[in-house]
């Protein structure tokens, strides 16, 4: 598991998480945010499309839980190519109980701590809808930077919107990660060494 300062990002366990997962991906207010089309699916539809992608060698899922225990939503790095040194970052919450709050920038940070320095990726991409103003902010004080916008590119909502293409590099990231910690500046050796907020196998 790896511990942040609001949440603890574990592995998904199906059978434990998909009663949950089954109501966020048939909840609209939630899945209008993502890039995907809303459909409506089964249970055991949802449990086949958790193994198909827990499955995939290049992807890396994690439940979201608060630090009580609550199971709040997914992220994950799909993609992931080491020979390029890239992935592609989805989060979302699906619990609305904890939107606003922080919750998602801390899973993020997180997530990124474990591309960046378990995964030695260099650079991470992203991809957000121009409306979802909250994941811009988010991934804005993660890091990343906008790249570019594919105008009018996804259908949601009765009309056609744009899609921001953002990307953060390790080295871009890295003194956010200090800052975020609260650390004195020092060199990413040293902070390897003596630790940070972010615990594995806690």
């Amino acid at each position: 598991m790896l511990k942040g300062k609001k949440v603890i990002l574990r592995p998904i366990d199906i059978e434990r998480d998909l009663e949950r997962c089954a109501v966020w991906i048939n909840d609209y207010e939630v899945m209008q945010f993502l890039g995907k089309p809303f459909k409506p699916i089964t249970k055991d539809q949802e449990r086949s499309l958790l193994q198909k992608i827990i499955s995939n060698e290049s992807n890396v899922v994690f439940a979201i839980d608060t630090l009580e225990g609550v199971h709040i939503g997914i992220t994950s790095l799909v993609h992931v190519c080491h020979f390029d040194g890239t992935a592609i970052t989805g989060t979302f919450i699906g619990n609305k109980e904890y939107w606003g709050k922080g919750l998602g920038t801390d899973a993020k940070m997180v997530l990124l701590w474990y591309a960046f320095e378990v995964l030695n990726l260099r650079r991470i991409n992203s991809h957000v809808l121009a409306f979802n103003e909250r994941s811009v902010k988010c991934q804005l004080r993660c890091g990343y930077k906008v790249e570019g916008v594919k105008k009018q590119e996804v259908y949601k909502n009765g009309r056609y919107h744009d899609l921001v293409m953002m990307a953060v590099f390790r080295d871009d990231w890295l003194p956010l990660w200090r800052e975020y910690q609260g650390l004195e500046e020092k060199s990413a050796e040293s902070g390897r060494r003596k630790g940070s907020w972010v615990s594995a196998m806690d």
